[in-house]
Protein backbone atom coordinates (compact mmCIF):
# COMPACT_ATOMS: atom_id res chain seq x y z
CA UNK A 1 0.00 0.00 0.00
CA UNK A 2 2.73 2.22 1.07
CA UNK A 3 4.86 1.71 -2.89
CA UNK A 4 0.85 2.88 -4.39
CA UNK A 5 0.68 6.01 -2.02
CA UNK A 6 4.77 6.78 -2.96
CA UNK A 7 3.87 6.20 -6.97
CA UNK A 8 1.06 8.27 -6.90
CA UNK A 9 2.64 10.91 -5.40
CA UNK A 10 5.48 11.19 -7.73
CA UNK A 11 2.92 11.10 -10.51
CA UNK A 12 1.37 13.83 -9.81
CA UNK A 13 4.03 16.39 -9.01
CA UNK A 14 3.28 19.91 -9.20
CA UNK A 15 5.53 21.14 -12.08
CA UNK A 16 5.82 25.00 -10.59
CA UNK A 17 7.08 23.39 -7.45
CA UNK A 18 9.28 21.49 -8.78
CA UNK A 19 11.04 24.12 -10.91
CA UNK A 20 11.18 25.99 -7.18
CA UNK A 21 13.00 23.14 -6.01
CA UNK A 22 15.47 22.92 -8.59
CA UNK A 23 16.11 26.44 -8.16
CA UNK A 24 16.71 26.65 -4.89
CA UNK A 25 19.15 23.49 -5.38
CA UNK A 26 21.03 25.71 -8.58
CA UNK A 27 21.64 28.73 -5.48
CA UNK A 28 23.51 25.80 -3.56
CA UNK A 29 25.28 23.79 -5.82
CA UNK A 30 25.45 26.43 -8.67
CA UNK A 31 23.76 26.65 -12.20
CA UNK A 32 20.63 27.85 -12.90
CA UNK A 33 18.40 25.58 -11.61
CA UNK A 34 16.13 26.02 -15.15
CA UNK A 35 14.47 22.73 -16.30
CA UNK A 36 15.56 22.56 -20.03
CA UNK A 37 12.39 23.77 -22.48
CA UNK A 38 10.64 24.73 -19.29
CA UNK A 39 9.57 28.69 -19.36
CA UNK A 40 8.05 29.11 -16.43
CA UNK A 41 4.35 28.45 -17.68
CA UNK A 42 4.43 30.92 -20.86
CA UNK A 43 4.00 28.59 -23.32
CA UNK A 44 7.40 29.67 -25.02
CA UNK A 45 10.51 27.80 -26.16
CA UNK A 46 13.86 28.83 -25.00
CA UNK A 47 15.29 27.86 -28.35
CA UNK A 48 15.32 29.96 -31.38
CA UNK A 49 14.88 28.16 -35.05
CA UNK A 50 18.11 27.93 -36.92
CA UNK A 51 16.22 29.36 -40.05
CA UNK A 52 15.27 32.90 -38.62
CA UNK A 53 18.52 32.91 -36.59
CA UNK A 54 20.08 32.71 -39.96
CA UNK A 55 17.86 35.22 -41.50
CA UNK A 56 18.70 37.56 -38.77
CA UNK A 57 22.73 37.31 -38.89
CA UNK A 58 22.02 37.51 -42.28
CA UNK A 59 19.95 40.53 -42.03
CA UNK A 60 22.74 42.26 -39.59
CA UNK A 61 25.31 42.06 -42.47
CA UNK A 62 23.61 43.61 -45.30
CA UNK A 63 22.43 46.36 -43.06
CA UNK A 64 26.15 46.57 -41.43
CA UNK A 65 27.90 47.48 -45.36
CA UNK A 66 24.65 49.47 -46.24
CA UNK A 67 23.77 46.77 -49.04
CA UNK A 68 19.84 46.56 -48.56
CA UNK A 69 19.18 48.11 -52.01
CA UNK A 70 21.01 45.44 -53.63
CA UNK A 71 20.51 42.15 -51.34
CA UNK A 72 17.40 40.63 -50.61
CA UNK A 73 16.65 38.15 -48.50
CA UNK A 74 13.46 35.50 -49.68
CA UNK A 75 12.56 32.49 -47.42
CA UNK A 76 10.77 29.48 -49.34
CA UNK A 77 10.84 25.25 -49.60
CA UNK A 78 14.19 25.21 -51.02
CA UNK A 79 15.34 27.22 -48.43
CA UNK A 80 17.11 30.75 -47.98
CA UNK A 81 17.81 32.69 -50.86
CA UNK A 82 20.52 35.93 -50.59
CA UNK A 83 19.71 37.67 -54.27
CA UNK A 84 22.33 40.03 -55.21
CA UNK A 85 21.93 41.98 -58.23
CA UNK A 86 24.50 42.14 -60.46
CA UNK A 87 25.51 45.93 -60.29
CA UNK A 88 27.70 45.28 -56.92
CA UNK A 89 29.23 41.97 -58.36
CA UNK A 90 30.05 42.68 -61.63
CA UNK A 91 30.72 45.51 -64.44
CA UNK A 92 28.00 45.70 -67.43
CA UNK A 93 28.31 42.86 -69.65
CA UNK A 94 31.35 41.01 -67.63
CA UNK A 95 31.72 38.11 -65.12
CA UNK A 96 34.94 39.60 -63.21
CA UNK A 97 34.24 40.24 -59.74
CA UNK A 98 34.87 44.15 -58.70
CA UNK A 99 36.12 45.04 -56.05
CA UNK A 100 32.77 46.22 -53.96
CA UNK A 101 31.74 42.54 -54.86
CA UNK A 102 34.31 40.90 -52.63
CA UNK A 103 33.80 43.08 -49.63
CA UNK A 104 30.07 42.02 -50.00
CA UNK A 105 31.02 38.10 -50.48
CA UNK A 106 33.50 38.26 -47.84
CA UNK A 107 31.26 39.52 -45.41
CA UNK A 108 28.52 36.75 -46.22
CA UNK A 109 30.99 34.16 -46.11
CA UNK A 110 31.44 35.14 -42.41
CA UNK A 111 28.46 33.29 -41.99
CA UNK A 112 28.10 30.90 -45.18
CA UNK A 113 31.24 28.85 -43.72
CA UNK A 114 29.64 27.92 -40.74
CA UNK A 115 26.60 26.48 -41.83
CA UNK A 116 26.06 22.50 -42.09
CA UNK A 117 23.92 23.31 -45.40
CA UNK A 118 24.95 22.73 -49.46
CA UNK A 119 25.17 26.55 -51.08
CA UNK A 120 23.96 26.55 -54.78
CA UNK A 121 24.97 29.84 -56.40
CA UNK A 122 22.71 30.31 -59.55
CA UNK A 123 23.65 33.01 -62.44
CA UNK A 124 20.84 34.89 -63.70
CA UNK A 125 20.73 37.59 -66.79
CA UNK A 126 17.58 39.59 -68.58
CA UNK A 127 16.11 38.50 -71.99
CA UNK A 128 18.81 41.40 -73.48
CA UNK A 129 21.18 39.46 -76.29
CA UNK A 130 24.77 39.39 -75.41
CA UNK A 131 26.98 37.91 -78.36
CA UNK A 132 30.76 38.73 -77.60
CA UNK A 133 34.20 36.49 -77.58
CA UNK A 134 34.09 35.80 -74.02
CA UNK A 135 30.20 35.45 -74.31
CA UNK A 136 28.43 34.01 -77.01
CA UNK A 137 24.95 34.25 -75.52
CA UNK A 138 23.31 34.66 -71.49
CA UNK A 139 23.96 30.91 -71.29
CA UNK A 140 27.30 31.62 -71.44
CA UNK A 141 27.37 34.55 -69.18
CA UNK A 142 25.33 33.23 -66.13
CA UNK A 143 27.51 30.50 -65.77
CA UNK A 144 30.66 32.26 -65.63
CA UNK A 145 29.04 34.76 -62.53
CA UNK A 146 28.10 31.96 -60.75
CA UNK A 147 30.97 30.04 -61.11
CA UNK A 148 33.43 33.24 -60.45
CA UNK A 149 30.94 33.94 -57.24
CA UNK A 150 31.28 29.95 -55.97
CA UNK A 151 35.08 29.98 -56.93
CA UNK A 152 36.22 33.18 -54.83
CA UNK A 153 33.47 31.63 -51.76
CA UNK A 154 35.55 28.51 -51.85
CA UNK A 155 39.36 29.64 -52.63
CA UNK A 156 39.29 32.91 -51.05
CA UNK A 157 36.96 32.22 -48.17
CA UNK A 158 37.11 28.99 -47.81
CA UNK A 159 33.87 27.62 -47.83
CA UNK A 160 34.04 23.96 -48.37
CA UNK A 161 34.27 23.10 -51.85
CA UNK A 162 31.79 19.52 -51.30
CA UNK A 163 28.80 21.90 -49.95
CA UNK A 164 28.93 24.25 -52.95
CA UNK A 165 27.42 23.81 -56.42
CA UNK A 166 26.19 26.00 -59.46
CA UNK A 167 24.05 26.60 -62.24
CA UNK A 168 23.32 29.01 -65.08
CA UNK A 169 19.47 30.07 -66.08
CA UNK A 170 20.26 32.72 -68.61
CA UNK A 171 17.17 34.68 -68.80
CA UNK A 172 14.68 31.81 -68.19
CA UNK A 173 13.95 32.24 -64.53
CA UNK A 174 12.76 35.77 -64.58
CA UNK A 175 11.80 37.46 -61.10
CA UNK A 176 10.45 40.97 -62.83
CA UNK A 177 8.85 42.07 -66.03
CA UNK A 178 12.09 42.37 -68.96
CA UNK A 179 9.88 44.89 -70.28
CA UNK A 180 11.32 47.72 -67.97
CA UNK A 181 14.61 48.66 -67.12
CA UNK A 182 13.94 48.34 -63.17
CA UNK A 183 12.27 44.94 -64.50
CA UNK A 184 15.42 44.13 -66.06
CA UNK A 185 17.53 44.96 -63.66
CA UNK A 186 15.97 43.13 -60.86
CA UNK A 187 16.66 39.60 -63.28
CA UNK A 188 20.47 40.54 -63.44
CA UNK A 189 21.41 38.89 -60.79
CA UNK A 190 23.28 36.33 -58.68
CA UNK A 191 21.36 34.31 -55.90
CA UNK A 192 23.11 32.63 -53.39
CA UNK A 193 20.96 29.37 -51.93
CA UNK A 194 21.12 28.11 -48.56
CA UNK A 195 19.26 24.33 -49.40
CA UNK A 196 16.92 22.77 -46.11
CA UNK A 197 18.19 19.65 -44.98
Amino acid sequence: MGLFIILYAISNVDIEKYQEMTEAMGDIFGGSGKIPGFDGGTGGSPFENPMTKLKNDLNDVIEEYNFGQSIKLEENERGITIRILDDILFSSGNSNLTLESRIVLTGLANILRELPYDIRVEGHTDNVPINSSLYPSNWHLSVNRALNTAYYLINEEKLPPDKVSIVGYSEYKPIASNNTNEGRASNRRVDIIIIKK
